[in-house]
């Protein structure tokens, strides 16, 4: 975003601040509104929040480099629009806590404040980007990008990257609350084995989808390999993903090894539906 401010007028630029303001906003508002990630920003390390705000730029980064609004930006404009974009990730989520009262300035200690304002940024820093980038879609698409741009964009770099975020805003979401201990620990093998499986088939059916759009099938002998190379890919992303966003809530804390896959199994439904819709609706 900042990369292009000299050479945008004051009023564009702004515009493009307000697209990332209102995306950061409705990706994670949900976030902002739960108890159970306010009392994590208590009870997380310092090598945790380290760990997540680490994760959260390197997949702004990444965002940015093969899915954001300009695609042929350079490495330098993707690092400055990715600390552009934590910088109004970290100004929402202090703005938004205080104005529900979540942090008392004179009340909590600086530590408690740092961590429930650190966690929520991620997410709303997460939506800037994809919220710039998804509002600014009918600009790009007047413009001409050249076959190289149009080939980076349909490597699986970019599927990869769309699905991580896709997973990381819907799974993101779930993963703070009880609910997932809930159906974990009330659930049989064969109930898991059966919510893998239906994840596996989201995965399977939207990369059907998107294969046969572009007339791969048609084109592309091994048009078999990348379904299913696309369907593992996607379903192991939202596994990752899963993974990661429950060990940092502090699911995995006393439990056994099951009640871990179980957890991790539960979640994936939601979060392979998250990488699903990634790679439909976030361009």
């Amino acid at each position: 975003m900042a990369s292009e401010h000299d050479a945008k007028p004051i009023k564009d630029t702004l515009q493009e601040y307000g697209k990332g303001v209102a995306g950061g906003l409705l990706f994670s508002f949900p976030l902002l509104y739960t108890m159970e990630v306010w009392w994590r920003g208590f009870t997380a390390s310092p090598f945790a929040l380290l760990l997540l705000v680490l994760v959260t730029f390197f997949l702004l980064i990444a965002y940015n480099r093969y899915a954001g609004l300009r695609a042929d930006a350079s490495w330098h404009e993707i690092i400055i629009d990715s600390v552009e974009e934590m910088g109004i990730g970290f100004t929402l989520s202090f703005a938004v806590l205080a104005m529900l009262n979540r942090i008392q300035l004179t009340e909590m200690s600086v530590e408690e404040v740092l961590g429930k304002v650190v966690i929520e940024a991620m997410a709303v820093s997460i939506g800037v980007s994809i919220g710039t980038a998804q509002m600014g879609i009918e600009e790009r698409s007047g413009k001409h990008e050249d076959e190289e741009v149009n080939e980076k964009r349909s490597a699986k770099a970019h599927v990869a990257v769309l699905a991580l975020c896709g997973s990381l805003i819907v799974g993101g979401n779930v993963a703070p609350t009880e609910e997932i201990t809930t159906i974990a620990v009330e659930a049989s093998p064969a109930d898991i084995l059966v919510i893998a499986l239906v994840s596996i088939f989201i995965s399977a059916m939207v990369a059907y989808f998107i294969n046969s759009r572009r007339e791969e099938r048609a084109k592309r002998s091994d048009f078999v390999f990348h379904l299913v190379f696309d369907t593992c890919m996607s379903y192991s992303i939202a596994l990752v993903v899963s993974a990661f966003v429950l060990w940092f809530f502090g699911h995995f804390g006393g439990v056994g090894t099951w009640l871990i896959f179980a957890k991790v199994i539960a979640l994936g439904l939601l979060s392979s539906l998250g990488a699903s819709a990634g790679r439909l609706l976030i361009k």
